[in-house]
């Protein structure tokens, strides 16, 4: 069997492997977005508590493999508390923390990227910190950020292969589970990489559009 028939044979399930990393990554990302900005924000907090909970968070996330966490949520959660969760929401649960942890370092550094005179200018117009933080600080560090975000979206797409490991149906397990039947490993997996490739070529040209655009505006 050639890899196109292969391909074709399996075209449903490898699509719905496919959707549900997707889908996954796409939500994991979204509230990871939220962690990043809050932790993010925390991290350079005048408060010892609110930068102390933040780094302790950052540290313990970017510290141990991701896999551990899976597991962690997964099996050793429901063992303590009795509820048990399904594979996908303890993937989501895991990416979210994995890559919010990430992001709020990049968070951090945009933030810290932008000129201290825009603070006080902002300050000296009337506008109290707060307001200062999210209508002139952070739009400024969210675009330096942007290429960095992109690259996490990459990295969090990658890592949702992981989760394969849990049960999820994933585009990896998916694959795992067509080679069962067919034995047909070699071929399959060249299927599956391309089809990772594909979306992740996609975010890297996303970057790079981003990073001349940046280059462009800055000169």
């Amino acid at each position: 069997m050639s890899i196109f028939e292969l391909f074709i044979n399996n075209f449903p399930r490898l699509m719905s492997g496919l959707w549900v990393t997707i889908y996954v990554t796409l939500i994991a990302l979204a509230i990871a977005a939220v962690l990043g900005i809050c932790f993010g924000l925390m991290l350079i907090s005048s408060n010892r508590i609110l930068r102390g909970i933040a780094k302790v968070y950052v540290a313990i996330i970017r510290g141990t493999p991701i896999i551990v966490q899976a597991f962690f949520i997964y099996f050793g959660i429901p063992n303590v508390t009795g509820v048990r969760l399904d594979a996908t929401t303890a993937g989501i649960i895991t990416l979210s923390l994995n890559a919010g942890a990430y992001s709020a370092e990049l968070v951090r550094g945009g933030i810290q990227s932008v000129p201290k005179g825009q603070m006080e200018a902002a300050r000296s117009l009337g506008l109290s910190k707060s307001q200062a933080m999210t209508q002139v600080i952070l739009p400024q560090a969210i675009r330096i950020m942007l290429p960095s975000i992109v690259n996490q979206c990459i990295i969090t797409l990658k890592d949702s292969s992981i989760l394969s490991v849990i049960g999820l149906t994933e585009l990896t397990q998916t694959g795992r589970l067509i080679i069962a039947n067919n034995f047909e490993s070699f071929k399959m997996w060249i299927i599956v990489a391309i089809m990772y490739l594909i979306p992740i070529l996609i975010l890297t040209k996303i970057s790079q559009t981003i990073e001349k655009r940046l280059k462009i505006g800055k000169n």
